[in-house]
């Protein structure tokens, strides 16, 4: 685990002494439900995420109506697998809706967006999975794994995120992927540079197996604005709403969709 501590990334102190927890039920699962960059997962971003982390700490504290003793996570994770500590182990959270709530379960945000950045990389997943193990090994937290939806009416941790909370939060490469035979994600950048690919014929042949295809001819090499349109209808089978809908592959999807290898 790559593990950034407080003072590693800057945080300013505590504004109220933080409450002690001695255990909880488990651990929730959140994201930042804004518009995050595209650009944070570059793979020479990292150095960006440290910024990010203190920025919302400083939007918390500068929260008069919620009054917040700190950042309100337990850790946040970035898209490059890099575990930062805020609260930490052993502390009430001040995210999860409630103070009921925020006894029952740490809180572990996603550097991840509701616009920008909605899905989670791999590097992502597994730093979620090793701030969850953390949490267990240093906090007490209990087996259960959820989202910030579970008990408080909100979106977050938004539908990507959601779907893999649901599928038991897998560590990506422990066999709950597309398998072999299929092809990998190709990336969101790839569909969005208007790609003639056998690959996107591929992908509109299970668009059609799966009766969400609304082609008029083909499905072909070319993607289109008729592609986008079909995988949107395939996001929505998967229950993805919203901007979560888009029509533009991410991982979770594609990986659920099987395209076959070409």
């Amino acid at each position: 685990m790559q593990f950034i501590s407080r003072a590693q990334w800057g945080a300013r102190p505590s504004r109220y002494k933080l409450t002690y927890i001695a255990d909880t039920r488990g651990v929730k699962v959140h994201y930042e439900g804004t518009y995050v960059p595209p650009s944070l997962a570059a793979p020479d971003a990292h150095g960006q995420c440290a910024a990010r982390v203190r920025a919302i700490q400083a939007s918390h504290l500068a929260d008069d109506d919620e009054d917040y003793s700190d950042i309100a996570y337990n850790l946040l994770v970035c898209p490059h697998g890099a575990v930062f500590e805020g609260r930490g182990a052993h502390r009430r959270t001040g995210a999860n809706g409630t103070a009921t709530l925020n006894s029952q379960h740490y809180a572990v945000c996603a550097l991840l967006g509701s616009a920008g950045l909605t899905e989670p990389t791999p590097a992502q997943l597994a730093g979620l999975r090793d701030a969850i193990e953390y949490l267990r090994s240093e906090g007490d937290a209990g087996a259960e794994i959820k989202g910030h939806r579970d008990g408080h009416p909100t979106a977050c941790p938004g539908g990507p995120l959601y779907r893999w909370v649901q599928q038991g939060a897998p560590r990506p490469g422990d066999g709950t992927g597309p398998g072999p035979g299929f092809a990998p994600f190709p990336g969101a950048e790839f569909f969005k540079r208007s790609p003639n690919s056998p690959l996107v014929t591929a992908m509109g042949r299970r668009l059609v197996a799966e009766g969400v295809a609304v082609y008029s001819v083909g499905p072909g090499p070319q993607w289109t604005e008729i592609d986008r349109r079909s995988y949107s209808r395939w996001q929505q089978r998967l229950g993805y709403r919203g901007a979560d809908a888009d029509g533009w592959p991410g991982r979770a999807s594609w990986d659920a969709l099987k395209v076959p290898k070409v």
